[in-house]
């Protein structure tokens, strides 16, 4: 009867706590909605897999190492490990920011560099919502510090790569809602963004078309990321981390002599930063850290951020219609929240709906690729101040 006993305190039944049968079916949902609705798949497949291992109860997978008069007892789990030599460091954000480099063409940018504004007024979400977590604070619903506010409010950016880093510098006790609230709503993009788009234009400005965007050199997209480099790191050092490597994986694509490298970045190095990213964030999912009323705060100041970040695209682009020679269609103001590029997809869709004729694909892609660089420069004015 006792090895009876010792057998059962032993498995995971016996230990198992209501919050984590709660986290256990949250990390289930996510792995439901990647693989049955395809909701970042590439990201909740992991996230919600992480989230698992971290509250089975008895396995340790994401436990601390225990020293004892100075002495290793107990090893950490696997998880704990990969979070912090990847994501405590800041490594896999900025390798996936260099993949993501590799991945985007600044061609439509450079084409339009009008563009450009577009991606830095839907950064108006991000510092809207810093506003909003600090009011929050105020109630006694949640009590968030500025710090936290700001690793909060990068959400509007919709940039997991960029919220992540900036949570695990100035929230990391956050990490794990913050992660999951970026890339929901990332992958929310088709649904969030269109009702917003069609409240704020007509449909005479839906059906805008816009002129065919010139051809970009070779030796332009050469200099574009070196440029960019220089200048945002000169006027603002925290912020080049993530600039430094998106311009690494753009130049190494545009250079057109490491094509190697190039494909690496955009395939391999990144589709493995990725398995571990995912699962370093779901091991900040345990159930003693993600279930309380700040979670909710954070899934609830992240739709707002994601929505005025959609909003202020839009309004920009009306605005300068007003001053501009050669219009703009507001609808690709929506894409400058940087979720590449699904959200340029998104503008584009909706310009086929108001005119089968209107291709805005190409010109969203400018104000997209736009808002990536933004998000990269917000993150580094919150760790200039704050961190």
């Amino acid at each position: 009867m006792a090895l009876l006993l010792e057998l059962w305190h032993s498995t995971g039944l016996s230990q198992v706590e209501p919050g984590q049968v709660a986290m256990l079916a949250i990390g289930l949902s996510l792995l439901y909605l990647a693989i049955h609705h395809r909701f970042e798949p590439l990201l909740l497949v992991p996230i919600g897999f992480g989230a698992i291992l971290a509250n089975i109860p008895g396995a340790g997978f994401a436990d601390a190492p225990v020293y004892e008069s100075g002495a290793l007892s107990a090893p950490g789990g696997l998880l704990y490990y990969i979070y912090h030599a990847g994501i405590a460091s800041g490594i896999f954000p900025l390798v996936i920011f260099m993949g993501v480099g590799a991945l985007s063409d600044f061609g439509p940018l450079l084409a339009n560099p009008r563009t450009l504004l577009l991606g830095a007024a839907a950064q108006v979400g991000i510092f809207a919502t810093v506003l909003g977590a600090i009011a929050l604070s105020s109630t006694d619903f949640t009590d968030f510090s500025l710090q936290q506010a700001a690793a909060i409010g990068i959400i509007g950016g919709a940039d997991g790569p960029t919220a992540i880093f900036v949570a695990s510098r100035l929230a990391p006790e956050l990490l794990g809602a913050i992660a999951v609230a970026a890339y929901s709503y990332m992958a929310l993009v088709p649904i969030i963004q269109p009702p917003i788009m069609r409240a704020l234009t007509t449909q005479a400005e839906r059906q805008l078309h816009m002129a065919q965007l010139r051809t970009v050199s070779q030796r332009e997209k050469i200099l574009f990321p070196l440029l960019l480099l220089l200048l945002v790191s000169l006027f603002l050092p925290a912020a080049t981390p993530l600039i430094g490597m998106l311009c690494l994986g753009n130049l190494m694509r545009e250079c057109g002599v490491v094509e190697r490298l190039s494909e690496t970045a955009q395939n391999a190095l990144i589709n493995i930063a990725t398995i571990f990213l995912g699962l370093g964030v779901g091991s900040k999912m345990r159930a003693a850290e993600f279930l309380d009323l700040s979670s909710l705060a954070i899934l609830l100041l992240g739709a707002i951020a994601f929505a005025i970040g959609t909003a202020s695209g839009v309004l920009m682009a009306k605005l300068m219609n007003r001053w501009s020679a050669q219009p703009i269609n507001p609808l690709i103001g929506a894409a400058g929240v940087s979720a590449v590029p699904m959200a340029a997809r998104v503008a584009h869709r909706e310009g086929l709906k108001a005119d089968p004729q209107n291709f805005l694909l190409m010109h969203a892609m400018g104000p997209n690729v736009a808002g990536v660089i933004g998000s990269a420069v917000a993150a580094g004015v919150m760790l200039s101040l704050l961190n």
